[in-house]
């Protein structure tokens, strides 16, 4: 059982420094376990709080916290969140400078930072620090990646069981958002924690809307699809290199925001691919799958896979980065066998090709489904819905089934007459009665059968031939060139007068000039969502962050609905902590009030500093002000630290001693210059109150710029 000082520390830690009073799920049970010391395995979709289950014992253990992670761009992502809420933590790779990591190494020693994350392949740089003395719990994110049976296998992982025989008594925690049975089997014996305690939360994504559709004119469904969510961020998930640059560059000549991202790109370009998607200057990332691992951007509202995945669990991860704040999201996959025969194409000769092969048909059989695919999905993965979803487009829009044996017959008999030779689309031509050359060539408009398909379009054609596939009537023969050939099942359609069922195909309304563009669903303008949105992005420019790293999206339609007014209730709301209060609070509060009052003022932040001045001016004191204005005295103190960097007549000396400037001054060269005051706080061990330390910093800044 947790020591009672420990629980006491939970809520009021969960609060301060990551804004939340209740714990999700089962983020309370293992928080608890790890703090017990137990090892522990955790299943828990992407966006459903895994890293708190480490991050918050970490705050709590006395000594670090390491995490190991697979991709740096994760790693700065998770540090700068954690650095945002006021948590010491770093990463350490093999890039870094001598002095950088031997500075780190300091910090470790004196206990002065509570997270390293750091990928497998740099380990070895850590020999030094690799003890009990030092280490209080090991992290292994993404953890699947440790399994030749996961589906994102990383030789480096596999070295990683060495850590419990070196820190036999640390308690090492292995997350991951996808991983089966055999996989999950897998970690525990290769992490050589076979006895840890097993965490699986529901695989269950309810706000994400699933949707499948045939991958006809993909570019132009998909430029239909991001116009009517103008200011909504979304990535688009391709097989190819080359898919990715052709798609960013047609969605940019039909004027979307969008840029490529592949592993052919210099390191430079990926950074600014990423950075610019992340600080919400490009609107759409057309990517590889090599994108958004662990990339902590709340606000990404869809997922588009322009080509299919090659397996659930990689579905599953990737649709799992949209709608991590818990708002409605999207998830849209267009599929063709074209995807399915190049992926298996891409399988041959792999070391598990079988494995491989197997999972790629679960996917095709999710794609093709006409029962409900959150259904099919959880099931994947252990989990049983008794119920539809109603948030598929299977649900939305259950299929109509028809009677379709002549057109099977049609089909079939087509097959039968070009000697099972042909592909798809010779099949679907000779059926629709095309004069082509290869028709041509090849004497195929002499047969009896050519042309007895003519009234049905190319498409649904194409359509109707994959339902016969999928019911076994038909076949594709990959090693002949993708020929179709019949089964044992189309002498009953041929010859035994065997029923067969269809559905009507998906009708895709093609819009006919992309260059006009569609009435777009515009975010109301006057609405207080959208101007606590823009606040947001000005202040993330200003401080060169990441904007959901100051609120997320579901944090600002918490305060749009709550409208809190003072700092009391702003520090209610769901993702406020205290830091993020000190920092943020009275400028969203000034906004509230400001759209409250149905006064819309371009400069709040200039007008509030304004008050506080004339205020100032007129003699009054700090208390004072801080009782008329109906602010917290640490917010005037800031207004004077504001005023006095703009050049106004602040007597700053009044509030702060030199002595004490001289302190903060050496302690800032000493904590390279850390943007958080928080440091500096513990630092002078809680002997200078953070007040006085924003304004040491505003002389110190002052006096530098002169």
């Amino acid at each position: 059982m947790l020591h009672i000082e420990l629980q006491d520390k939970l809520f009021p830690t969960l609060k301060k420094y990551f804004g939340y009073d209740s714990f999700r799920d089962q983020q309370q049970s293992i928080v608890e376990s790890v703090l017990s010391k137990n090892d522990n395995l955790v299943i828990m979709p992407t966006g459903g709080g895994k890293s708190i289950c480490f991050q918050l014992p970490a705050l709590l253990f006395e000594g670090l916290t390491l995490v190991i992670s697979p991709l740096i761009a994760l790693m700065k992502d998770q540090v700068d969140g954690l650095n945002a809420n006021g948590i010491s933590a770093n990463f350490f790779n093999s890039s870094q400078e001598s002095l950088e990591q031997t500075k780190i190494f300091e910090k470790v020693i004196n206990k002065q930072i509570k997270l390293l994350y750091v990928a497998p392949e740099s380990l070895s740089l850590l020999q030094n620090i690799l003890t009990e003395n030092y280490i209080s719990c090991i992290a292994i994110d993404e953890a699947h990646c440790i399994s030749s049976w996961g589906h994102d296998f990383r030789p480096s992982y596999q070295q990683l069981g060495f850590l419990k025989k070196v820190l036999p008594n640390t308690p090492i925690i292995a997350l991951t958002a996808t991983a089966d049975k055999a996989t999950r089997t897998d970690i525990l014996e290769q992490l050589n924690i076979s006895n840890a305690t097993q965490f699986l939360s529901s695989f269950d994504r309810k706000n994400i809307e699933l949707e499948v559709r045939p991958a006809n004119d993909r570019v132009l469904q998909i430029i239909k699809f991001i116009r009517k969510k103008p200011h909504e961020a979304g990535i688009i998930y391709c097989l190819s290199r080359k898919s990715t640059e052709q798609l960013a560059t047609k969605l940019q000549q039909n004027g979307i925001s969008a840029v490529a991202y592949h592993a052919g790109l210099n390191f430079e370009e990926r950074t600014k691919a990423q950075e610019n998607f992340i600080y919400d200057k490009i609107q759409v990332v057309c990517a590889t799958i090599a994108f958004g691992m662990g990339i902590d951007k709340s606000n990404v509202r869809w997922v588009i896979h322009y080509n299919m995945p090659k397996n659930i669990e990689g579905y599953y991860q990737e649709i799992g980065r949209c709608g991590r704040d818990g708002l409605p999201a999207n998830a849209l996959l267009f599929h063709s066998y074209a995807d399915v025969i190049q992926l298996r194409k891409f399988m041959n000769g792999a070391s598990n090709e079988e494995v491989q092969l197997a999972k790629l048909e679960r996917m095709k059989q999710f794609s093709e489904a006409t029962t409900c695919r959150r259904k099919i999905l959880l099931s994947y993965f252990g989990e049983l819905l008794s119920e539809n979803c109603e948030n598929c487009d299977v649900c939305k829009n259950p299929p109509q089934f028809f009677n379709g044996t002549i057109i099977a017959q049609k089909a079939l008999s087509v097959i039968s007459r070009l000697k099972e030779i042909e592909a798809v689309g010779t099949v679907i031509d000779v059926l629709r009665g095309a004069h082509n050359a290869t028709i041509l060539e090849k004497g195929y408009n002499q047969l009896k059968s050519h042309g007895v398909g003519s009234d049905i379009s190319w498409r649904d054609w194409q359509q109707y031939i994959i339902q016969l596939i999928n019911q076994g009537y038909c076949e594709i023969a990959f090693h002949k060139n993708n020929a179709l050939q019949l089964t044992d099942f189309s002498k009953k359609v041929l010859f035994e007068k065997e029923v067969v069922e269809l559905t009507k195909p998906i009708e895709v309304q093609e819009q006919k000039n992309v260059q006009t563009a569609p009435k777009v669903a515009k975010a109301k303008k006057d609405s207080l969502f959208e101007r606590l949105r823009k606040l947001r992005q000005e202040i993330a420019l200003s401080e060169n962050i990441p904007a959901y790293l100051v609120f997320s999206d579901a944090t600002l339609k918490e305060m749009e609905r709550a409208r809190p007014m003072c700092e009391a209730d702003f520090l209610e709301i769901s993702g406020v902590g205290q830091r993020k209060l000190e920092v943020y609070g009275e400028d969203f509060i000034a906004e509230i009030v400001a759209f409250s009052n149905e006064k819309i003022k371009t400069h709040k932040k200039k007008d509030t500093y304004k008050v506080t001045y004339e205020l100032y001016k007129e003699g009054l004191s700090i208390d004072e002000i801080s009782v008329k204005r109906n602010l917290k005295a640490t917010t005037i103190f800031s207004h004077l630290a504001k005023l006095y960097s703009d050049g106004k007549a602040i007597n700053i000396y009044d509030f702060i001693t030199k002595e004490e400037v001289v302190k903060v001054r050496k302690a800032k060269e000493k904590l390279e210059s850390p943007q958080a005051l928080k440091p500096y706080f513990e630092y002078f061990e809680e002997k200078i109150a953070y007040f006085k330390i924003r304004l040491a910093l505003t002389i110190i800044d002052s006096e530098g710029s002169v």
